[in-house]
C-alpha cells in the first residue's frame, strides 16, 4: 500500500526527515507521534505528494502509494487515493459555506449531481456537522472547521486517510465522534488510516501499530500495547502517558464569589456578539479579576473564541459593552490584552523568531532582553529560523513568546495545546504559572480538562453563548487503567 524507502527531507539548511524507511500495509491503522518539530507533518506532506510537488524541499529517497511514485504522479490524482486532513483546518477551507466546501472535491471529479449530493450528505453525517451545512465557514469555531475539513476529504472516498493532529481543536464529544468515524471507515470500508496525534487515549483501541519519531527519524515501530503502556519511553520523548487523557468530566463547584474589595480587570456586561445574523453570545455577563488564572471551557461552537476576540479588541459587541478597569482602559490593545490565536499563522509576520518576539516591544519602546521567553518556549536554538517554516507546535510557542513580550495585563490563550507534546506544553504552562505568581492574569481556553485541573483556579463553562457554570477548579479525576483498553495486558 505505502512504501517509504530511505526518505530524507530538508527545508533549506534544516533537516526535517533523516533516512526514513516505512511500510504500511492495506487496512492498517497506524498511530504516529513524537515531540513537536520531530518531522511528523513533513512525513504527512510527503506521503500525499505535496512534498516535493507543492512544497519546495531537498529530497532523497522515494515514496510509492499503491505503486504510484508521489514525486511524479499528479497530486490531484493521488488525492483520490490518499487524503490529507491538515493540522490547521484553515489551510484547506476556502469556500463560502460548509456544503460548498464538502461538495468541491467530488464536483471536480465530474460526478453526477446526485452522487455529489449523496457524498456530501454522507460525509457531513459521519463527522457530525450536518446541522452546519448552510453556515459560512468563517463563522465556525476551530473545532467545527476541523470537522468540516475532515468531511471534505472523506467526500473523495480515499483508500488511505492521513490525519495530522485532527483532535487538537475538538471537544471530547467531537473526539469521540471522530474516532467512531475512523473506526467505521477502517473496519467497515477497509480504509488505511495514518493518524498523527499527541492525544493517544482516544485512538489507543483503534491502532494496530504505533510509530514514534524523534529528530526526523523513526525510533519506535511496535504494537500499541507495548508502546502506549511504557511510561519511561513516552516520558523520554516528552509525550503524555495516554491514560491521563481518559478522565474528562470536570465537576465545577458552586458559583465563584468575586475577590472581596477587588474591581474586575475587565467585564463583559450584557454582551451579545457574533459574525452575522445568528449571535454566538447572548446577553453574556463575565468578569475577570487581576491576578486570576481562569479557564474558559465548553463544547465546539459554545462561544469561547468569540469571548477571546471581544477581550482582545478584535470583535465589537452587537449589544452590551466590554468594560476595562481604569488602569488598563487607555493602554495599547496588545498590552491591555495579549491574545494567542488558535491559528498562530494569523499573528506571525516577521522573517525570524527573534524579530517576531521583538517586534511589538520595540514599537512600544519596551525592554529588549527576551532570552527568558525564548528559553521557556524552547526557542533559543530556533531564533534565527523563519517562523513560517517551523512546525505548528513551534509556531504556537513563537506566537506565545511574542504575545508575552508585550507584558499584557490579561493573557488569553486560545487552545495553546495545538501541535504541542506534553513536555513542551507543561514547560510553557509552568512558566506561565510563575508569571501568574507575580500577578499575571490568565484566561486559558482549552478542551484539555487535565490541563485545566492542573493549572486553573477558576473554571467558567459556556454553553449556547451563555455562562452555565462558574466555580473553583477541582482536583483531577482519577486516572483509569490501560486495562480498560488493552485487557490482554498483565500489569
Amino acid at each position: 500500500m505505502i512504501q517509504v524507502q530511505n526518505l530524507s527531507v530538508a527545508y533549506s539548511a534544516q533537516q526535517a526527515l533523516c533516512d526514513i524507511s516505512l511500510t504500511i500495509d492495506s487496512g492498517e491503522f497506524v498511530l504516529v507521534s513524537g515531540p513537536s518539530g520531530c518531522g511528523k507533518s513533513t512525513l504527512a506532506l510527503a506521503l500525499t505528494g505535496l512534498i516535493p510537488q507543492v512544497v519546495p524541499v531537498r529530497l532523497s529517497g522515494c515514496i510509492a502509494v499503491n505503486g504510484k511514485d508521489t514525486q511524479t504522479h499528479p497530486v490531484p490524482e493521488l488525492a483520490q487515493q490518499i487524503g490529507l486532513v491538515f493540522q490547521n483546518p484553515a489551510v484547506q477551507l476556502f469556500h463560502a459555506t460548509v456544503e460548498e466546501e464538502v461538495a468541491f472535491a467530488p464536483r471536480n471529479l465530474h460526478l453526477p449531481a446526485e452522487q455529489v449530493a449523496a457524498r456530501v450528505a454522507e460525509s457531513l453525517e459521519m463527522t457530525g456537522v450536518g446541522h452546519l451545512r448552510r453556515r459560512t465557514v468563517r463563522s465556525l469555531s476551530g473545532g467545527e472547521q476541523q470537522r468540516v475539513a475532515i468531511a471534505s476529504v472523506l467526500a473523495l472516498r480515499p483508500s488511505v486517510l492521513v490525519l495530522d493532529e485532527p483532535t487538537a481543536n475538538l471537544d471530547w464529544q467531537g473526539v469521540e465522534r471522530l474516532m467512531e468515524t475512523l473506526a467505521h471507515l477502517h473496519r467497515e470500508h477497509g480504509v488505511t488510516v495514518v493518524l498523527i496525534e499527541h492525544r493517544f487515549a482516544a485512538a489507543a483501541s483503534l491502532a494496530t501499530r504505533v510509530v514514534l519519531m524523534d529528530a526526523g527519524r523513526v525510533v519506535v515501530d511496535s504494537p500499541p500495547d507495548t508502546v502506549l503502556t511504557n511510561k519511561a519511553l513516552l516520558a523520554s520523548l516528552g509525550l503524555r502517558y495516554p491514560w491521563h487523557d481518559l478522565g474528562r468530566q470536570i465537576e465545577i463547584s458552586d458559583s465563584a464569589a468575586p475577590p472581596p474589595g477587588v474591581e474586575p480587570l475587565v467585564a463583559l456586561r450584557g454582551v451579545t456578539a457574533g459574525y452575522g445574523r445568528e449571535p454566538v453570545l447572548s446577553n453574556l455577563d463575565l468578569a475577570l479579576y487581576p491576578g486570576q488564572f481562569a479557564a474558559l471551557v465548553g463544547g465546539n461552537g459554545a462561544g469561547k473564541t468569540t469571548v477571546a476576540r471581544l477581550l482582545g479588541g478584535i470583535l465589537r459587541p452587537q449589544r452590551g459593552r466590554v468594560a476595562w478597569h481604569s488602569s488598563a482602559r487607555r493602554m495599547p490593545a496588545g498590552q491591555r490584552a495579549g491574545l494567542l490565536f488558535q491559528n498562530p499563522l494569523h499573528q506571525l509576520v516577521c522573517d525570524s523568531v527573534e524579530e517576531e518576539v521583538a517586534l511589538g516591544p520595540r514599537a512600544l519602546g519596551l525592554g529588549t532582553d527576551f532570552s527568558p521567553l525564548l528559553e521557556a518556549g524552547d526557542l533559543t536554538q530556533l531564533q534565527d529560523r523563519r517562523p513560517q517554516n517551523l512546525s505548528a507546535g513551534q509556531q504556537q510557542r513563537v506566537a506565545l513568546a511574542a504575545t508575552l513580550a508585550l507584558r499584557p495585563r490579561l493573557l488569553i490563550l486560545d487552545e495553546p495545546t495545538m501541535g504541542q507534546d506534553w513536555g513542551h506544553l507543561s514547560r510553557l504552562m509552568d512558566y506561565l504559572t510563575c508569571l501568574h505568581g507575580n500577578g499575571q492574569a490568565i484566561l486559558l481556553i482549552t478542551h484539555d480538562d487535565r490541563l485545566v485541573c492542573r493549572y486553573a483556579q477558576r473554571i467558567v463553562r459556556l454553553d449556547g453563548g451563555r455562562v452555565v457554570a462558574d466555580g473553583a477548579a477541582p482536583r483531577p479525576v482519577p486516572v483509569p487503567s490501560p486495562l480498560d483498553v488493552f485487557p490482554q495486558i498483565r500489569m
